[in-house]
């Protein structure tokens, strides 16, 4: 496979960033985030795995030895809850906020940049293929203005072996890709249809952040350590172009809420801090609640009804 292509955070520049992303539909941007930023990060989230027995006995914590019997994900409801622990640590939410990735977002997104509030955590355990993350375009998941961004950052040095992110190289410039679904969990673009030059990868280290547009597909590699691979993932947009709504809210039926999000912070800074921004919500605040009203289906106008009071 072909090696990633990479910039320097010392010497980074608005044009150099914006010409490998127009060109890539990526950039591996090496040492932006200071590693102590972002090791505090890993050390919240091991101890949660730890307090979840998923870490083998023995071993540094911070070194994420595992075992098979401990291996799930999504939808396996010892997952979610394990999962829920680590979305609501502050610390998890603040990285993307980190100033250094903050400046490089500016460069490519202008100063209007807006970071949505719901990072996504990956916990990814060895040797389960069922596990591995498929080729897909984030537009397909996220909606709003396709003009976005992904930042995915893992909490530790990550090899090949370990399973980072691979990049479908130039990708991005054949549009929407179409995603199978049927019998699927999650909808991915089969391999063999999947439209763009080369894949590329390569090890991504801790405080290393590879960003990608919205609509480069790209596919995490299988893990093939005794280690769980740990990174999160956050999106970054214009806040002048359309967002959709439910990258704000908790639109299940889970019963997850920012107020049981925040309840352990010690820092009211990033509390709703996007409810502070004036965002160009599509479907708008006034079309939701049409849609509470109208829609058929009753489970359709309870996640409206549920949008609509989180956004309030």
């Amino acid at each position: 496979m072909k090696k990633f292509t990479e910039l320097r955070a010392d010497g980074l520049t608005t044009d150099r960033l914006r010409e490998e992303i127009a060109l890539h539909g990526y950039a591996l941007i090496r040492d932006l985030i200071p590693q102590g930023a972002v090791r505090g990060v890993l050390n919240d989230v091991t101890q949660e795995l730890t307090r979840a027995g998923w870490l083998a006995q023995g071993h540094d914590p911070m070194e994420r030895v595992t075992f098979p019997e401990a291996a799930c994900g999504d939808p396996d409801p010892c997952f979610k809850q394990v999962y829920q622990r680590v979305f609501n640590l502050e610390s998890f939410h603040a990285l993307p906020h980190h100033p250094a990735l903050r400046r490089a977002m500016q460069m490519l997104v202008g100063e209007y940049l807006f970071v949505h509030p719901k990072p996504i955590g990956r916990l990814i355990f060895p040797n389960c293929e069922r596990l591995v993350t498929h080729a897909h375009q984030d537009y397909e998941f996220v909606g709003g203005d396709p003009e976005f961004y992904t930042a995915w950052i893992p909490f530790h040095d990550c090899p090949l072996e370990l399973g980072p992110l691979r990049i479908l190289e130039g990708s991005h410039r054949h549009g929407m890709q179409e995603h199978a679904r049927a019998n699927l969990h999650v909808p991915e673009i089969p391999m063999d249809t999947a439209m763009g030059d080369k894949w590329v990868g390569g090890q991504v280290n801790a405080g290393d952040v590879l960003i990608f547009h919205s609509l480069t597909v790209h596919a995490a590699s299988p893990n093939r350590t005794n280690q769980m691979r740990l990174s999160l993932d956050c999106r970054f947009q214009d806040a002048q172009r359309a967002l959709n709504p439910s990258n704000l809210v908790f639109a299940g039926e889970s019963g997850k809420s920012w107020e049981k999000t925040y309840a352990e912070w010690q820092s009211d800074d990033l509390k709703f801090y996007w409810k502070r921004i004036p965002l160009r919500l599509e479907p708008s605040r006034d079309e939701l609640v049409h849609l509470a009203e109208t829609a058929k289906s009753p489970r359709l106008r309870a996640r409206y009804i549920r949008m609509v009071s989180q956004l309030d």
